[in-house]
């Protein structure tokens, strides 16, 4: 397994060779738990990456959603086999959909049929353009307009039948858990999630706030559309060909409105990480039957290379045909991957405060931690 000295150097590149403004990583194993990091928080002063800042985890918070949502189901107060239209009636309706035919399970497991709603041209132009970006960073959305978002798309195929990567998905279990508890989904989370773990630097952040709480670093994209470019004409397959050059200058996103919500608003710090991730993969957080639900994984189509999903969570391939137990997310601005092996003996948390050669750098630190790098794709 890895050597600090190994870590160090693989942090050291993500800066001087994937050109990362600053990475952080907590290693947990027998010896406990040791902190390293490399670059800046701050391009602008140079400031460098400490220990302890907070940072938001993207669709690491779709594992404390469906931790929620298990924890409600070992209360006997819903079950994984529920259909949509039980809890919200009404709401999974037109273009297709169809919410008596969805399960809760289905929704936290991406197999809902639910369209993708990435490529939606009113958010491409908002968010993913320089200047729609600096019109709308501080817009606050509800709950029912992220609803909406997902209705009106239709869905890719029957429920149960397939996979495909959905927020929206998880946007409608925060629903459920809110319908269900009569509470805000970010005050189930703090009772269900983060005070049975201690998580002291973590929270689910409203939509209206627009700065982080505590220390924190400065986060940078560069995921804007080149000049000129029609959002009506993107796909999946020309999106990544249809952005800025890798040179393009960075824009920093810290201070805005967050609106991933259940399926992307969840702050947390490299230590609460490990935390959480390490009580997910023993089964310390959950009892043995929903644990079991967590990580009883389907094969993921058109997502990342070799891997398997959850509930929540996700297992990816090692070059060495292991495989390794992830709570991950990649935000604007920002991507965090908690990586562990499986008896949750060995966990690693990094982040970077930036969205660009994320998966190379994870790759480098998982080789340094686990002896082996992600499996690429064929």
């Amino acid at each position: 397994m890895e050597t600090t000295k190994d870590v160090q150097q693989a942090l050291d590149s993500a800066v001087a060779e994937y050109g990362v403004p600053g990475v952080i990583a907590a290693l947990q194993d027998e010896n406990g738990v040791r902190i390293r990091a490399a670059g800046v928080s701050d391009l602008g002063t140079g400031r460098r990456r400490e220990p302890g800042e907070r940072f938001t985890i993207g669709s690491g918070a779709k594992a404390f959603t469906a931790a929620a949502v298990l924890t409600l189901e070992a209360e006997g107060r819903l079950s994984l086999t529920d259909t949509v239209e039980q809890w919200l009636p009404g709401v999974v309706r037109g273009n297709g959909n169809d919410g008596r035919r969805i399960t809760i399970g289905q929704l936290l497991t991406h197999t809902s049929g639910l369209g993708i709603t990435g490529l939606n041209v009113d958010i491409a132009r908002k968010y993913h353009t320089r200047p729609g970006f600096a019109a709308h960073r501080y817009d606050v959305w509800t709950v029912e307009e992220l609803l909406n978002l997902q209705m009106a798309i239709p869905p890719l195929y029957a429920p149960g039948t397939d996979f495909a990567y959905c927020n929206g998905g998880y946007h409608l279990a925060g629903a459920i858990i809110e319908k269900v508890t009569g509470r805000s989904y970010e005050d189930e989370i703090e009772r269900m999630v983060i005070q049975p773990l201690g998580l002291t630097d973590t929270y689910a952040r409203p939509f209206a706030e627009r700065r982080f709480r505590g220390s924190h670093a400065r986060i940078y994209t560069r995921q804007f559309l080149q000049d000129g470019v029609d959002p009506e004409i993107l796909t999946p397959d020309n999106y990544e060909s249809l952005l800025e050059s890798a040179d393009s200058d960075p824009v920093d996103v810290t201070d805005r409105a967050i609106w991933g919500w259940a399926a992307g608003g969840i702050v947390s710090s490299t230590r609460d990480m490990l935390r959480f991730t390490d009580a997910v993969i023993t089964g310390s957080l959950l009892p043995p039957a929903q644990h079991r639900a967590m990580w009883t994984t389907v094969p993921t189509r058109d997502w990342m290379p070799n891997t398997r999903y959850g509930t929540g969570v996700s297992q990816w391939a090692l070059a060495d045909g292991r495989t390794i137990h992830i709570v991950a997310g990649v935000e604007l601005g920002a991507a965090s991957f908690t990586m562990g092996t499986p008896d949750g003996r060995h966990v690693v948390s990094v982040n970077i405060n930036c969205d660009w050669n994320w998966y190379p750098v994870f790759s480098q630190v998982a080789e340094a931690v686990f002896g082996s790098p992600f499996q690429m794709p064929r």
